[in-house]
């Protein structure tokens, strides 16, 4: 079977990441790349054999040529997904799209449209649902193991650095220029809740806030930089400490040093952090999303559902308890505690997923694997072959924004049926 052709619209680390397990999967090839980056774009360019007649700096040049692959992967800026999106299923393409997928529901809604109308092939990376941890707990939920599924309580362990890289010092900092932190970092989670209960919540309610990384909560020695600081040995959010260090680790240098320097050297780095974002203070920044939130969830069958985002925690799998009126699952991204009322028989049962829970090591598995099924789905013309389509995502979007509306408001909101 011939290899996918895809476009890229947006290789930053998520487009790139999607294209490299296209590639090291066999399934796909890559024919063009829209990317206002220069340096990254004819980094790539090198690196998939690019014809340079097939590499633009903007995603609408890429939109007016003709058709130029089967499928295109979006990973544009957050706000800058509704856009190439409704632009390229118009044009015929199929469509991978980096979560979330777009700020705002009229966005996404038209994205959702412009998907169906054109009828082709349509996921948005919910890359939990794709994890051989997330097969392993659907199908002991699917036998019954623990009976009818009456709770669910979640953590989403964002871990106090990586808060501090991306949602502090980072492009999701700011709900203006991107998005709330539930949209941007937790649709995530809470689209493989809904998964996991087969339909979606009728009332939701939603508490958090913004309470340490900010002004009032900055100590009086504190300078504006990290690198100016006197408490940066110290301090648990010291840029320079945590920066060098990811310097001194190859593997961390795709991500999250990537994102600050194209340039792995000791000079380079510090002179990033001396003079760009990722230098300052956290308690001295511009960022406005929350550093904690709680979701709660209500089905039409009397179940619920307790979701907690933190930043306050180790960066690590998320933790599930999966109550049941037969048994429980206590899950960590690898494997599950279970145990079955019935018999008092307790196991423990595993994955067998190696990868960690954070983008740099793709996601638990599931990057990779969501990758290979919408590559299996394109080359076969079957959509099935993807667990969820732009209605199912759309309407899990819907649910994140009913939370947020609820957080702001100190309201529980219903939702339509």
């Amino acid at each position: 079977m011939p290899a996918v052709t895809l476009a890229i619209a947006g290789a930053g680390l998520r487009g790139e990441t999607y294209a490299r397990h296209a590639i090291a999967g066999g399934r796909g090839r890559v024919v063009a790349i829209a990317e206002p980056d220069t340096h990254r774009r004819h980094r790539l360019m090198a690196e998939f054999d690019i014809d340079p007649q097939h590499a633009y700096e903007d995603w609408r040049d890429l939109a007016a040529q003709p058709r130029l692959a089967d499928a295109v992967i979006v990973a544009t800026q957050d706000r800058m997904h509704a856009g190439p999106a409704v632009a390229f299923a118009d044009l015929g393409y199929h469509i991978l799209l980096e979560k979330p997928m777009a700020p705002t529901e009229p966005e996404a809604t038209a994205i959702a449209e412009a998907a169906i109308r054109n009828k082709v092939i349509f996921a948005v990376c919910h890359v939990l649902r794709y994890t051989p941890y997330t097969r392993m707990v659907r199908q002991l939920l699917a036998e019954g193991k623990i009976g009818r599924l009456v709770s669910v309580q979640h953590l989403e362990p964002v871990g106090w650095w990586h808060h501090a890289h991306s949602f502090v010092r980072g492009n999701w900092r700011r709900s203006d220029t991107s998005g709330p932190m539930l949209l941007t970092k937790s649709c995530h989670d809470i689209d493989w809740l809904v998964h996991l209960f087969g339909s979606n919540p009728t009332r939701v309610s939603s508490f958090g806030s913004l309470t340490h990384f900010r002004a009032s909560e900055r100590p009086a020695e504190a300078a504006d930089r990290c690198m100016d600081c006197p408490l940066k040995q110290t301090c648990p959010y010291s840029a320079e400490k945590f920066y060098l260090a990811a310097l001194a680790d190859e593997s961390q240098h795709f991500w999250p040093l990537g994102a600050i320097t194209t340039e792995f050297t000791e000079p380079a780095v510090r002179e990033a952090l001396r003079t760009g974002p990722y230098g300052r203070c956290v308690y001295a920044s511009d960022n406005d999303v929350v550093d904690h939130q709680v979701v709660t969830m209500e089905f039409a069958d009397g179940a619920t559902c307790s979701f907690t985002m933190s930043a306050f925690t180790p960066a690590e799998h998320r933790h599930t308890r999966l109550l049941g009126t037969h048994g429980y699952l206590d899950g960590d991204g690898r494997s599950v505690r279970y145990v079955d009322f019935r018999t008092g028989h307790e196991e423990t049962i595993d994955a067998f997923g190696e990868a960690g829970p954070t983008a740099a090591d793709g996601h638990g598995g599931g990057d990779e694997a969501l990758t290979e099924a919408f590559l299996a789905a394109v080359a076969a013309g079957d959509p099935s072959l993807l667990s969820s389509d732009a209605t199912q995502s759309l309407a899990t979007h819907r649910v994140v924004w009913a939370a947020e509306e609820a957080r702001r408001t100190g309201t529980v909101i219903t939702l339509a049926g």
